[in-house]
């Protein structure tokens, strides 16, 4: 058997694309709450100081690429939630015992769940511009997406990891909400990473979704607090890291 079956991965990745697509309650529950932070935050705080504020840019300005990175984020990580769905509904099983590999089944869902946590990001950035927000230059677009699917990668390979460890949705769901809003609010989506405390500040700089923020508004907005070049390479990192936990703790799963 090869390690990665192209038909077998690209046979998921559709099932997972079409499930989402059927389902118009879930795409928009999906960018629900990204979208009230973004109306409630971005004009709530319009006109006030901020610190750490870039000088020049508004705050709906600031706050869209972070609201962008929360949609990914929320989206990516309950990839794992199909998972288990499948898994009530004996899907799971079913592939488990196919003749394909592990890895091709975990390509397969990452490549799914990137791809519906690349549609939530791109709808919440095309709802933003009814909204006054306006990305500095089209050229820098595909920077964007490379920063959206690295983010992507990051956090589906992180709900796939969570979720092998699961055997029921509810419990997944409780603990994946648990970790996601502190790696959001640590995040610098919704104020500058340089205005917390220093200890806080720390922990902020191990959080993956910083990076994949701080990159987002370097391309979208044309301004940053790190260079691209270590936003891209901390994603990078972070993305290996995560697939390849995701890889090995779905390996071990069992067909019940």
């Amino acid at each position: 058997m090869s390690l990665v079956d192209p038909l077998a991965v690209y046979a998921l990745w559709l099932r997972d694309v079409k499930r989402f697509l059927r389902t118009p309650s879930r795409i928009a529950g999906s960018i629900a709450m990204p979208l009230l932070f973004l109306v409630f935050l971005g004009f709530g705080f319009d006109g006030a100081m901020i610190p750490g504020l870039p000088e020049g840019v508004d705050y709906l300005q600031f706050l869209v690429p972070g609201m962008v990175g929360f949609a990914m984020l929320f989206g990516a990580s309950f990839a794992g939630m199909a998972i288990l769905s499948d898994q009530d509904v004996g899907f799971l099983k079913e592939i488990l015992v196919a003749p394909i590999s592990r890895t091709s089944i975990v390509l397969g869902r990452i490549a799914g769940g990137s791809t519906t946590a690349l549609v939530q990001a791109l709808l919440i950035l095309l709802l933003s511009i009814p909204l006054g927000f306006r990305i500095a230059s089209p050229l820098s677009l595909p920077l964007a997406v490379v920063f959206l699917v690295l983010i992507a990668v990051t956090f589906v390979g992180f709900g796939i990891a969570l979720a092998s460890q699961f055997s029921d949705s509810e419990g997944f769901g409780l603990v994946v909400q648990f970790v996601i809003f502190p790696l959001f609010f640590l995040s610098g989506a919704i104020y500058p990473v340089s205005s917390l405390p220093g200890p806080v500040q720390l922990l902020a700089y191990a959080n993956p979704l910083t990076y994949g923020v701080d990159g987002l508004r370097a391309a979208l907005i044309g301004t940053s607090e790190f260079p691209i070049a270590l936003d891209l390479g901390a994603l990078l990192v972070s993305a290996t890291i995560t697939v390849a936990i995701g890889t090995y703790l779905f390996e071990r799963v069992e067909a019940v």
